[in-house]
C-alpha cells in the first residue's frame, strides 16, 4: 500500500492507571499477542498500525504511556496533536475507575484539540471478580460524552472494535484531522461516511 492510499495519519493515546492493561490492549490490537507477564511500560511505548474503516485507509500512531507518577514530565508533549484517546480502567479494580476523573482533567489540561474523540474501555472482563459494573462504566461515559466499550486483551473481546469505533468517530469529525493534511494535498473521505455507520453492537456510541 502506498502513502497515497492513506486518508490520514492519526495520533491515538492510551491513558489510565498503571496495571489496567494499556500495553496488553495495544499489543493485542497491533500484534495480536497477549503476554500475561507483561511488564510495566517505562516512559512511552509507540506502535503504528494501518486499518481500513468505512472504506477509508488510516494509519494510526498509537502512544502508550506509563501510568506511574514519575513519568508525568512526559505529559505535555505526549498529548500534543492527538486526535483520539482511549481511557482504560480495570473492571476488577474500583480504584482505577475512581481515578478516571483525574485522567480526564489531565486530558483537558494538555490536549491541543478541543474536539478530541474519547473512548472509555473497561478492560479485563475475562476475570470473575468484577468491582465495576458495565452500567457504571456506561453512565460515566455518557456524562463525559465518551464512546464506551468493555474489553479483554486476553480473549480479544472488544479490542478491535474499540479502536475501529474511535477511528470512525474521528474521521466523521473532519475538523480534527483535515487541517493536519493540508500540506500533503487534498484527501476525500469515502462517501460511506455519510451512510448509517455499522457499529459492533456492544459499543455505546454517544
Amino acid at each position: 500500500m502506498s502513502d497515497s492510499d492513506i486518508l490520514t495519519t492519526l495520533k491515538i493515546l492510551i491513558i489510565g492507571e498503571s496495571g489496567v492493561g494499556k500495553s496488553s490492549l495495544l499489543l493485542r490490537f497491533t500484534d495480536d499477542t497477549f503476554d500475561p507477564e507483561q511488564s510495566a511500560t517505562i516512559g512511552v511505548d509507540f506502535k503504528v498500525k494501518t486499518i481500513t474503516v468505512d472504506g477509508n485507509c488510516t494509519k494510526l500512531a498509537i502512544w502508550d504511556t506509563a501510568g506511574q507518577e514519575r513519568f508525568r514530565t512526559l505529559t505535555p508533549s505526549y498529548y500534543r496533536g492527538a486526535q483520539g484517546v482511549i481511557l482504560v480502567y480495570d473492571v476488577t479494580n474500583r480504584n482505577t475507575f475512581a481515578k478516571l476523573d483525574m485522567w480526564l482533567n489531565e486530558l483537558d489540561t494538555y490536549s491541543t484539540k478541543t474536539d478530541i474523540v474519547k473512548m472509555l474501555v473497561g478492560n479485563k472482563i475475562d476475570k470473575e471478580k468484577r468491582e465495576v459494573s458495565r452500567e457504571e462504566g456506561l453512565n460515566f461515559a455518557r456524562r463525559h460524552a465518551m464512546l464506551f466499550i468493555e474489553a479483554s486483551a486476553k480473549t480479544e473481546d472488544g479490542v478491535q472494535c474499540a479502536f475501529e469505533e474511535l477511528v470512525q468517530k474521528i474521521i466523521q469529525t473532519p475538523g480534527l484531522w483535515e487541517m493536519d493534511q493540508r500540506s500533503q494535498g487534498g484527501f476525500s473521505v469515502s462517501s460511506q461516511q455519510n451512510e448509517e455507520p455499522s457499529y459492533c453492537g456492544y459499543c455505546a456510541v454517544l
